[in-house]
């Protein structure tokens, strides 16, 4: 089967990807369950850094998790690291030179919002290595790496989030389920794009009529997103408050907010309404990574930064750093979905089997799950 979606994402971010992609993408290695350790000595002068973007190293997501990564691989090697949170935009660069300054080595950006700082500093510092994740780092839309020291660390996470949506459709009581965003990028849209498909495979499946608001993969231009700022987008508040609660009032009874801890919002939406309610998280598996809100979590789309960070650490530190960009996907292991913890007695009990057998027409390609990176 070939879900395809017929209205494309940015133009600037589907062509200047694609033709990256094009260029070749790096094998990825599979995530460690165990430290793997490095043979060779590490150089003294080694110093593995990271800057978050404006939603920090608590965002019980994507920041968090990729300073998991480093704070893992440091252990093992047995070496200091540095990281750095950003309290807005504005702190991006300054950041960065500090770090370079520093005496840092290899740097991780975290976040598409700091790549005109990341290739800005890259370019002025050829002799740092940088890695930047979910960006391409590709600000002048050639189709091409801005720097040859920056390695883009991708993930296609619409593969998972098609579990995700298929999974949120299997639960739906109310046949209502819904999606909102941060920020509209194509990072973030890809995890609605993925959950909308997987809805649709769903319905194709079983003849159901489950319905997805907040996002139409036919018009990508009707998705429901907090904001433009992604300062704004990634924090919890009011608007994401409102967002949520308008899907509760519409019937949703599963919700999937894509955006740092702008979940944080839908989880208050959903214990003020009193109703029977979960969510699909991202990035993380947010049962683990925010307990307080676990018992909500029907299941979360993952992104496996930590394992990528990790792995990036290991090459570097061994003199084999690659700017050749990763794509992480269902078959390498740098995506996948969460178990489903506290609702493994509330869903079918087919459910698993139909999701192991769906992943794996999604690796074969007998299902494709279209996304800005194919």
């Amino acid at each position: 089967m070939n879900i395809s979606r017929k209205a494309g994402l940015s133009a600037l971010a589907l062509a200047a990807t694609s033709a990256l992609l094009l260029a070749g993408c790096a094998p990825a290695p599979e995530a460690p369950t165990e430290p793997t350790g490095t043979d060779a000595p590490v150089a003294a002068s080694f110093l593995p850094c990271m800057v978050s973007d404006a939603g920090g190293f608590n965002d019980k997501s994507f920041n968090e998790l990729a300073h998991a990564g480093i704070e893992t691989a440091a252990a093992e090697l047995g070496i200091d690291f540095k990281a750095i949170e950003s309290k807005s935009d504005a702190d991006y660069l300054p950041n960065i030179d500090g770090l370079i300054k520093d005496g840092c080595t290899l740097i991780f950006t975290v976040g598409f919002a700091l790549s005109s700082a990341t290739v800005e500093a890259a370019l002025a510092n050829p002799e740092v290595e940088f890695a930047i994740l979910d960006d391409a780092a590709d600000n002048d839309f050639d189709g091409q790496t801005d720097a040859p020291n920056i390695k883009p660390l991708l993930f296609d996470t619409a593969e998972a989030a098609f579990l995700g949506g298929y999974a949120a459709a299997s639960y739906s009581k109310t046949g209502i389920v819904g999606t909102f965003g941060g920020v509209d990028f194509p990072t973030v849209s890809i995890f609605m794009d993925g959950f909308a498909q997987g809805v649709a495979y769903f319905n194709e499946e079983k003849g159901a009529n489950v319905q997805v608001l907040g996002w139409d993969v036919t018009n990508p231009n009707g998705g429901s997103f907090v904001s433009g700022d992604p300062a704004v987008g990634f924090a919890a508040g009011p608007l994401p408050l409102a967002i949520a609660e308008n899907l509760i009032a519409q019937g949703a009874d599963v919700i999937h907010p894509v955006g740092g801890p702008i979940f944080l919002s839908a989880a208050a939406a959903i214990e003020a309404s009193g109703k029977d309610i979960a969510l699909v998280g991202v990035d993380a598996d947010q049962y683990l990574t925010a307990p307080a809100q676990g018992p909500l979590f029907l299941t979360s789309v993952q992104k496996l930064m930590d394992a990528t960070v990790y792995d990036v650490i290991m090459a570097s530190a061994d003199g084999k750093f690659d700017a050749t960009p990763y794509v992480g996907t269902l078959e390498n292991g740098g995506v996948g979905i969460a178990p489903f913890h506290d609702f493994e007695s509330k869903v079918s009990p087919d459910l698993q089997g139909e999701l192991d057998a769906i992943a794996a027409k999604i690796t074969s390609g007998e299902i494709v799950v279209s996304s800005y990176l194919k």
